[in-house]
């Protein structure tokens, strides 16, 4: 706690000094008292009594030959004292520094010889440290980006965010393919973002269901999230595990309407839409209707309007006879 001697308001009386303090923080009254110490030889014991830094710190001592006096240690002695003690540990820290570096280099050494040691996954926890790594590769990308993006309403911030990131890479040349679920389609945050970088070398695909976002710079590093909150997310640099997602990308893109294209939505010969399709194969595999709707892109009101439909299609009167005629119908297989 810092206190004020004497009592009374410092505002009022601003000579008194605060104590205790710092000596690199050295108050105006013991510094006043201190240089008067040097320049007379001495000071009176009473006279310190405002500022007992100064015999804190040992900047003054008493007087041999009479007790009611202090005498001044030199500025250059005193620094000498404070200073020892710490270029001690400085020199210290510097042999600890290098013990460690020497007792350390021969497996470091050993390390990069071995193949496939490099740090080919690096997990990044928050949303700072996740937009930081994105950043750096993104800025560090010259040839091709590739992103798997699920639906979702993207914020002002994350459009700007977006936009940052993005656009720089669209002026060095870099090419840039990104798959969207075909809800975006309906999605005016997404469509403004497309629209603002629909020059360059900039291509945008929608396909009905997307797992989970995705994003490849230069054949060399990846992104992907661990948990649904997207506050995890793992930096792959694995060859192998790159070119993997790669061919799942482009798996993935053959199969995706571009979003120039007209709306994947329209009605086939069968009376039932390609998301309707998408829809009846998943209540078969038997998911329920929030992982359809959290699967397709779309919020759970919109599916259970979808599969309304698709049991009117098929004349279904119970989600148990939905499955039957739709595996009786024959529409999964025409899909393939």
């Amino acid at each position: 706690m810092f206190r004020t001697l004497g009592g009374g308001d410092l505002a009022a009386n601003p000579t008194k000094a605060t104590h205790p303090h710092a000596m690199t923080e050295m108050c105006a009254e013991g510094g006043r008292l201190y240089a008067n110490a040097l320049r007379t030889g001495r000071i009176a014991r009473a006279d310190v009594e405002s500022a007992p830094c100064l015999t804190e710190f040992a900047l003054l001592y008493p007087d041999p030959d009479d007790a009611n006096w202090l005498r001044p240690v030199p500025a250059s002695v005193a620094l000498a004292q404070r200073l020892n003690p710490i270029e001690r540990e400085i020199a210290e820290r510097r042999r600890m520094s290098v013990g460690l570096a020497e007792a350390l280099q021969p497996f470091m050494d050993l390390s990069t010889q071995v193949p496939g040691s490099t740090h080919s996954i690096t997990v990044l926890e928050g949303g700072e440290r996740i937009n930081a790594a994105l950043n750096l590769a993104t800025s560090q990308c010259h040839t091709e980006m590739l992103t798997v993006q699920p639906s979702n309403r993207l914020s002002e911030r994350q459009l700007l965010q977006g936009l940052e990131r993005d656009r720089p890479m669209i002026e060095r040349g870099v090419r840039i393919r990104t798959l969207y679920q075909h809800t975006a389609r309906y999605n005016p945050e997404k469509l403004a973002y497309v629209a603002q970088l629909s020059n360059g070398k900039v291509e945008y695909r929608t396909i009905d269901e997307l797992v989970e976002r995705l994003i490849i710079c230069d054949e060399s590093v990846a992104f992907i999230p661990t948990r649904d909150d997207q506050q995890v997310a793992l930096e792959l640099r694995h060859p192998g595990l790159i070119r993997y997602l790669i061919k799942v990308f482009e798996f993935m893109w053959n199969r995706a309407v571009p979003l120039t294209a007209g709306a994947p939505y329209e009605t086939a010969p069968d009376g039932i839409t390609d998301i309707q399709h998408s829809i009846a194969k998943l209540l078969v595999e038997g998911h329920v209707d929030e992982a359809i709707a959290r699967r397709l892109g779309m919020n759970v009101r919109t599916c259970r309007a979808h599969i309304a439909k698709l049991a009117a299609s098929l004349g279904s009167g119970s989600r148990a006879q939905l499955g039957y005629l739709i595996a009786q119908s024959g529409i999964l297989e025409q899909e393939q």
